[in-house]
């Protein structure tokens, strides 16, 4: 029964619940950002140029190069996913589009933390120019000048 109360213990801790509401909210974070630049700024770039490089490939084998001739010969392409059933390929271009989607993320994590860091900025700043009110005089100081006050009137 101590391991169960032990791990009980451990796992009701502010840090660890403090954690767990941050990975879940982190997680849910990187979906929005995902939908952001799938959805979003993707379909812009595309606009510019071809910024689908997913089905850029090349063949490892001679299975999946005549393959890929073969469907360029009747006007059409071979597909990434088609080709790796049909045997290895190096698919660069994959890479290179999950580049650019780590580096347009980089780029919308770093103006949230910038616009996060210039608030915190205006409020410390507004914080520190408005001081607090002067606190008025203690009782032990108003004390003693009543009896400085009465001394004098004698």
């Amino acid at each position: 029964m101590g391991f169960v109360k032990e791990f009980r213990e451990f796992a009701l801790k502010g840090n660890v619940l403090d954690m767990a509401v941050g990975v879940i909210i982190g997680g849910a974070f990187g979906l929005i950002v995902k939908s952001m630049i799938d959805d979003v700024i993707m379909p812009v770039v595309g606009i510019v140029g071809k910024a689908d490089f997913s089905n850029m490939y090349i063949p490892l084998t001679a299975k999946v190069r005549d393959a890929a001739n073969a469907a360029e010969t009747t006007g059409g392409a071979l597909g990434l996913e088609e080709a790796r059933k049909l045997g290895p390929v190096l698919a660069y271009g994959n890479f290179i589009t999950i580049m650019i989607n780590f580096v347009i993320l980089a780029f919308c994590i770093f103006m949230v933390v910038k616009v996060f860091n210039m608030a915190r900025k205006r409020f410390e700043k507004d914080q520190a120019a408005a001081p607090a009110a002067p606190a008025g005089p203690t009782e032990e100081v108003l004390l003693l000048r009543d009896i400085r006050d009465s001394l004098k009137g004698r």
